[in-house]
């Protein structure tokens, strides 16, 4: 069966790496997590205390991998497993405030569009079909309500141990879209060969199932 490219591009807490990880795991290809390489990024400036002039001139020092643990994949910096600290709101935050500077996304980038030389790749993000892997043979784009990301991402942040306040959360969403959609490097925005997946009122499971129909009715195609 021919191997593709999967781009996955959606609004925060949508769950694009939830269902990146099932279409990977269903179609036996690699997953790649771009938004967890940018708060990498953003985990090295706040540990360094770095301003944008001086993460721009750190970045060949930044090495970013992948390995594979009991639990799924997680990100190392320069060796490190920082699978845990990436996931706090303070790196995410941080990471959409990095995300916009041109020099960070070009440096980001280039190491993407190598990870899909081969194919065979399901990849997330803010700007994958549009940027990234403008010719991907498939392109999904998430949505769902900020009320309903807020919750999902309330809930997440509970299970972590941690004690959000729902109003931060909701404020740190629309925030959030609107820094994605307004940055004037690689904007979020919706490919016009897409597929629009609006997940609101989809349970993790409809929505993995609705997924594979789509990338199944492509391959077979």
């Amino acid at each position: 069966m021919r191997k593709i490219i999967v781009a996955i591009d959606g609004y925060s807490s949508c769950g694009k790496s939830t269902m990146a990880k099932a279409l990977a795991e269903y179609a036996g290809y690699t997953y790649v997590d771009t938004g967890a390489m940018y708060r990498a990024v953003a985990l090295y400036a706040l540990e360094k205390g770095l301003d944008e002039q001086q993460l721009v001139a750190a970045l060949p020092d930044i090495h970013i991998s992948f390995i594979h643990k009991a639990d799924g994949q997680h990100v190392c910096l320069n060796g490190k497993d920082v699978e845990a600290q990436i996931r706090t709101l303070e790196v995410g935050n941080k990471a959409s405030q990095v995300s916009p500077i041109k020099a960070v996304r070009q440096f980001l980038v280039a190491q993407q569009q190598a990870m899909g030389d081969e194919k065979g790749i399901v990849m997330d993000g803010r700007d994958i079909g549009t940027v990234v892997f403008p010719n991907a043979e498939l392109k999904l784009f998430l949505t769902a309500t900020p009320e309903e990301r807020a919750n999902r991402r309330f809930k997440e942040l509970q299970d972590k141990g941690e004690n959000p306040v729902f109003e931060d959360v909701l404020r740190d969403v629309n925030d959030r879209d609107y820094r994605d959609t307004h940055r004037a490097e690689s904007p979020l925005r919706q490919a016009e060969d897409a597929v629009v997946v609006d997940n609101t009122e989809m349970t993790k499971e409809e929505q993995i199932a609705h997924i594979r129909r789509i990338f199944d009715d492509h391959i077979n195609r």
